[in-house]
């Protein structure tokens, strides 16, 4: 891929897929559900909880051939196809969803949604509930008086948007990274509902200690920004900056040495200015990395980056909650992952498998580090259709 391209890539979404397979036919749609109220599991009552959320096939009568696809971290509910021609790439997972494909919507009802405290509050097309939304009682965003929630909660929120859809029974739910936590939520909170998960690019059970503080590190940059101002900048100047830092040191992390190589290798951002020189000099992947966390910086809110954080730090099943998970697991880990490396999907299907239940392993090979889980989904494509056949 030529690197001016994957710059273009990389400025729309963390996620883009490039495929050579057509996008999801059907014309997608963003619709918002709300819920009146609701009490986190911290106990704090919100109100007017509003979530975005879209569906590619249709819901048969019986009401149990639906999918539910969890976004990752930085993601939306834009999982596959396209809202316009026009656009420039479809949703994330559409090598995977859509008409005869392994996700195949001439069978199953595939719905997504946007979480709580969702990054991309500036996206038009993304609705959520979080820091960045105005407080009913007081006209104003909440900002850090939000209530920290977990990805638990935001799959109590989606349990409520299905449930108003028809569905009866879920087929599966499948997500990656994020969304692998939140479709192991799935399993953990409605076993009898969910009777089969796909577990892509995740740890299995609990988030290892290691990635409680990658996390926290993602977002360190924010903190530091004098504009974050503790949360308190909404109808000021943002901490764009320190955003755009934070989502780069995302990419940086969930990558692999080896595509850094392939990618970039020791080429100067410009020819004429050798890094060597000048300490504002850049390398390539230096300066392409902050150009594309800067362009994306623009969707996204640094408060809500910060809850996100919070979020995936909270996770963690107990022995109780996997024990009472009856649903078949796919895990789906990548070779290159440095974030979830592949045998912590190995060692959560042991110890499933140990308990009694079904666990399978699909390992997707190449370079591309956690990401892979996204843009090579493809490579997958072929497992998860057998699996979700089986």
């Amino acid at each position: 891929m030529a690197l001016e391209r994957w710059i273009v890539r990389f400025a729309c979404t963390l996620a883009l897929v490039a495929t050579s397979v057509a996008a999801y036919d059907g014309r997608v749609e963003k619709k918002t559900f709300t819920l009146a109220s609701y009490t986190t599991l911290a106990g704090k009552t919100l109100k007017n909880v509003r979530v975005g959320y879209e569906t590619y096939g249709t819901l048969n009568a019986a009401g149990d051939n639906a999918i539910f696809i969890p976004h990752f971290y930085s993601g939306t509910s834009h999982a596959a196809g396209k809202y316009t021609a026009a656009d420039a790439a479809p949703g994330y997972w559409d090598a995977i969803i859509g008409s005869g494909k392994p996700i195949d919507t001439d069978k199953y009802f595939v719905v997504s949604a946007d979480t709580l405290v969702n990054l991309n509050t500036k996206d038009p097309r993304v609705v959520t509930t979080g820091p960045a939304s105005l407080d009913p009682d007081t006209g104003k965003p909440y900002g850090t008086k939000f209530p920290v929630v977990s990805y638990r909660d935001s799959v109590r929120v989606h349990k409520a948007l299905v449930d108003s859809l028809g569905v009866k029974k879920l087929y599966a739910v499948a997500g990656a990274s994020g969304g692998s936590l939140q479709a192991m939520e799935w399993g953990a909170l409605y076993p009898d509902l969910v009777p089969r998960i796909v577990h892509v690019i995740g740890p299995g059970f609990d988030l290892q200690p290691y990635v409680v503080e990658m996390v926290a590190l993602w977002v360190m940059p924010i903190r530091l920004d004098p504009k974050w101002s503790g949360g308190d900048y909404y109808g000021k100047e943002e901490p764009v900056e320190g955003v755009a830092k934070a989502l780069e040191l995302v990419t940086a992390s969930t990558r692999h040495h080896l595509w850094a190589e392939k990618a970039f290798g020791y080429k100067w951002a410009d020819p004429a200015k050798n890094p060597a020189d000048a300490l504002d000099n850049l390398y390539a992947i230096e300066d392409t990395l902050a150009k594309a966390g800067a362009a994306r910086a623009k969707t996204v809110d640094a408060n809500s980056m910060i809850y996100m954080s919070k979020a995936n730090q909270l996770y963690h099943l107990t022995d109780e909650e996997v024990r009472g998970i009856k649903a078949k697991i796919l895990f789906v880990p990548a070779s290159s992952d440095l974030v979830f490396p592949p045998e912590l999907a190995k060692r959560a299907a042991e110890r499933y498998r140990a308990q009694g239940g079904s666990a399978e392993v699909f390992v997707i090979e190449g370079d591309g580090g956690h990401l892979d889980g996204l843009l090579a989904i493809a490579k997958a494509g072929e497992t998860i259709r057998a699996f979700l056949a089986r």
